[in-house]
């Protein structure tokens, strides 16, 4: 293995990752769905992999995706969370965060 992999790997492992919430929107149908997550900027790849294979757990966005396809659906932050020293304290202010803005947004929960 090389030194610039293995810097690279190292790098990778440090970074600091962004957790927050996030709402996936379908324009045609009006529908909200909101989500937490650890990194904010991986969670869309994930959905949309899972959306494409037809294998998403929530049913819901799942019917949206195949009524509508990828073009009917936005995927946009709702809030990002400064960098806690503790996972409890983030996943507890995550879960705070999620009921709030499945309040604002009149969403579902993914």
């Amino acid at each position: 293995m090389s030194i610039d992999r293995k810097a690279a790997i190292a790098a990778y492992k440090e970074r600091k990752t962004i957790a927050g919430i996030y709402a996936v929107r379908c324009a045609a149908s009006g529908q909200a769905w909101v989500g937490q997550a650890s990194n904010l900027e991986t969670i869309q790849n994930r959905i949309w992999f899972s959306l494409r294979q037809g294998s998403h757990i929530c049913r819901n966005l799942q019917a949206a995706w195949n009524a509508h396809g990828e073009a009917g659906l936005t995927f946009g932050e709702c809030e990002r969370l400064d960098d806690e020293e503790t996972a409890y304290v983030r996943n507890a202010l995550l879960k705070e965060r999620l009921l709030h803005w499945r309040a604002e947004l009149k969403a579902e929960a993914i």
